[in-house]
């Protein structure tokens, strides 16, 4: 086995500076064989995460041997690759004087306590009233390595999910916290209701994630064809027809928890496209909440934990659910 510490030779690369651009030349020789793609230039390419990598591959902007590739290619001796790195366009999205739920603040990140009813950030069709939005008015200096829509952007929790989202103000902050995202050594625990009595006191939902077959708007389990996603549950309290429950993540798909309870027959309260008595909750959405949030700070290295209290909506529905 070759000495990982040798893998990521910075003598390989070459920087020419361009108007608006920078490009960077590396020549591949053998200490450096084997490796993904992306992973090689996410190593090589510090200030730069290996999501955003990955975009500039499917992009073009990465070249081997003077052709496009693709992200899992692997290195081989004699390869050359070429990375064009485009200096980040200006935003283009509209600040708004939106108030937010600051759980925490410090000069490299934010703590929000994100409301129910608020995209995280603009897509198509819904360009305003976001919490990017609300974060360009309120401080403007955000990291841009996820580009010009999803500025300081990490992480996501889908619009009717409430609770704590963690915002990154520069670059290396927000490498520090994707790669915690990555290792899964950031917490991040939710509390849900989820449909029916769940006869368990925990366990262990290891189930991979894709998008579903049927309906593009929806994810679903799918054996052999989806990510890894993994969700660790515990039952809080057994209420009429519902259970309240605690959801640690250790993987973060797109409507991971979501899927994984409907996956076992416990879809989560009010959830309007996995769940089954959307018409019958008070709480305008699915009853999902992300309560604590437990991580290192970038910029530190001190463990930091956060926890959002319930929505007013959720201890409604538990009032109203007790036995």
């Amino acid at each position: 086995m070759k000495n990982k510490s040798r893998r990521f030779r910075k003598s390989c690369r070459v920087t020419v500076e361009m108007e608006n651009r920078k490009s960077f030349i590396f020549d591949i020789e053998e200490d450096d064989e084997g490796l993904r793609l992306d992973v090689f230039l996410a190593g090589n390419l510090p200030d730069v995460s290996r999501s955003y990598i990955q975009k500039l591959i499917d992009a073009g902007h990465v070249k081997v041997n003077g052709k496009n590739a693709k992200s899992k290619l692997k290195t081989v001796s004699g390869m050359k690759i070429s990375v064009d790195l485009p200096d980040p366009k200006p935003l283009s999205v509209i600040p708004q004087n939106i108030p937010l739920d600051i759980i925490y603040e410090d000069k490299d990140i934010l703590i929000i306590n994100k409301p129910k009813n608020m995209v995280v950030h603009p897509a198509p069709g819904n360009f305003s009233n976001t919490l990017v939005n609300a974060l360009l008015y309120y401080c403007g200096d955000l990291s841009d390595i996820n580009g010009v829509i999803r500025p300081g952007i990490v992480h996501r929790i889908d619009k009717d999910t409430t609770g704590l989202i963690v915002v990154a103000k520069n670059n290396k902050a927000h490498l520090g916290l994707a790669k915690q995202l990555e290792d899964h050594s950031m917490q991040r625990i939710y509390e849900a209701i989820v449909e029916g009595e769940i006869k368990e006191e925990k366990g262990t939902l290891d189930a991979p994630i894709g998008r579903h077959p049927g309906d593009r708007k929806k994810m679903a389990v799918t054996p052999g064809k989806g990510r890894e996603a993994i969700t660790h549950f515990e039952v809080i309290n057994r209420l009429f027809k519902a259970t309240h429950v605690r959801c640690r993540l250790e993987t973060g798909r797109t409507h991971q928890i979501r899927v994984h309870m409907q996956y076992i027959r416990h879809p989560v309260y009010g959830d309007p496209l996995y769940g089954t008595f959307s018409k019958k909750s008070t709480c305008d959405g699915q009853a999902l909440h992300a309560r604590i949030l437990k991580l290192t700070h970038p910029a530190t290295g001190k463990t930091m934990e956060f926890e959002a209290p319930l929505p007013d909506s959720f201890t409604e529905l538990l009032r109203k659910l007790s036995r």
